[in-house]
């Protein structure tokens, strides 16, 4: 028996092709030209897959979705829509979409969407109630990566599967961590601790509680993240720089949903949802014996890569009005505009410090136009490449000695240390590591930190 596919979409010559293209692959096809004609067949038919337009003659397909859930509640629905909007791509999803393809549509990319929504079917969730809108915060940008993102984040927030965000520093990790909360139903609040940020020592305390006399100091009970999280959230950025003893304790909290405060005898149960964060290839660290395997695995039941800035200029112009607009408000002013040269010069840069390193740069133009209308180049401070050019290690001679792996760490370390005459910010930015972790490498390895001027 051959599939049936509805397809709602007021374009006739766009209409005719989908039709075609399904009808070839072996599907049942109605098509309806507005949300009346499509509600109408909904009513009088049974479908696999409906394929419905946002924006039709007598409204909005995202108003039409809900609609058609309750009465084809077992059909899968792809929105297809020309707008690049994050908002709508995690309402649409909210409401019960399955996924959403963009126009102009690429016939490989929607049969792969098609045969992926139709596949979810043989095993489906259960429906949720919609919540009301929430804007997206920092998270802004129309561009493919972006809109890829904020389908995992709708996908995301729809079910309790432990989530991976991964990506660069500075890329906005925990602005979808927190996305993720806001759009779920738990009811607990967000709880974020840096794993880098804290020694090991300490760092056990913060995330499982510890009980009164477990330690020097430790003159009361105090409940941990893992506790203060529970029907929330905790959210473990710079996951990768778990020492391994703690790895162990948190792939235990995973798998059995308990804990034991450090000098506790008895086990607590939580429920809180684990987003994790990292710059860093887990499943390369396990490889080298730094993070266990089947902690890796744990972890990255769902995978978010948010793609650098450098991947997505397209975004500088919406993220660059939205900034200003952000840091001018801090400081009870109104924002300026960015020139057409001042954006050209955006859009051209590298930003290895991504969206932090292109507010930093927005800050100091906005301090140094000083309420000019408008920001122009020379308000401009960035950071040239010739750095990391100068930084890029040389070919090594054949008859170089074989050195391991913390012996070149080590040199390179010290390399960008000495290159920036010990500045630790910037040299992290450079390494692509935390303060913490930087700290450990130099003690680690005994370098030397230059005098700086």
């Amino acid at each position: 028996m051959s599939k049936r596919l509805l397809i709602i979409e007021d374009d006739n010559a766009l209409q005719q092709m989908l039709a075609l293209h399904f009808e070839d692959q072996g599907f049942s096809v109605d098509t309806a030209d507005n949300c009346g004609a499509g509600e109408s067949l909904a009513a009088d038919a049974s479908y696999d897959l409906v394929m419905l337009d946002q924006q039709l003659p007598d409204g909005h397909g995202i108003d039409l979705l809900p609609r058609l859930r309750d009465r084809l509640p077992d059909t899968a629905i792809i929105m297809m829509t020309g707008q690049h909007d994050l908002e709508l791509a995690i309402e649409a999803i909210k409401r019960g979409a399955a996924d959403f393809v963009h126009k102009p549509i690429k016939t490989a990319t929607l049969q792969s969407t098609v045969d992926r929504v139709l596949a979810a079917r043989k095993s489906p969730v259960g429906d949720k109630p919609a919540t009301p809108t929430r804007t997206f915060g920092d998270l802004i940008g129309r561009s493919e990566g972006m809109l890829e993102v904020s389908k995992q984040i709708a996908l995301s927030a729809s079910n309790q599967a432990t989530v991976l965000i991964s990506g660069e520093s500075g890329t906005g990790k925990e602005v979808v961590a927190r996305l993720i909360h806001q759009h779920s139903q738990r009811s607990g609040p967000f709880i974020a601790i840096n794993c880098a940020a804290i020694v090991d020592s300490l760092l056990e305390s913060e995330l499982f509680g510890h009980e009164k006399g477990a330690f020097t100091g430790a003159d009361r009970s105090k409940p941990g993240k893992f506790e203060l999280a529970n029907n929330g959230t905790l959210f473990l950025d710079e996951i990768a720089e778990l020492a391994p003893t703690l790895q162990a304790k948190l792939l235990r909290a995973l798998q059995e949903r308990v804990i034991e405060r450090v000098g506790g005898t008895s086990s607590i149960e939580v429920n809180a949802r684990i987003i994790a964060a990292t710059h860093r290839d887990l499943f390369e660290r396990a490889s080298q014996g730094a993070f266990r395997e089947d902690l890796a695995y744990r972890l990255n039941v769902i995978n978010i890569l948010i793609p650098p800035l450098r991947e997505r200029r397209e975004d500088i112009p919406l993220l660059g009005e939205a900034l200003l607009a952000k840091v001018a408000g801090q400081h009870g002013q109104t924002a300026p505009t960015l020139s057409a040269a001042a954006l050209n010069l955006l859009q051209s840069h590298a930003w290895p410090g991504n969206v932090r390193e292109l507010e930093n740069v927005l800050t100091q133009a906005l301090v140094f136009a000083r309420g000019d209308s408008e920001i122009t180049p020379a308000h401009l401070r960035l950071q040239t490449s010739a750095p990391a050019r100068a930084l890029e290690p040389s070919a090594p001679r054949d008859d170089a000695p074989l050195r391991t792996l913390d012996e070149v760490e080590a040199a390179h370390v010290q390399r960008v240390l000495d290159h920036t005459g010990g500045h630790k910010g910037r040299s992290c930015e450079i390494l692509g590591i935390s303060r913490p972790a930087l700290d450990r490498k130099i003690q680690k390895y005994d370098l030397r930190l230059p005098q700086r001027d």
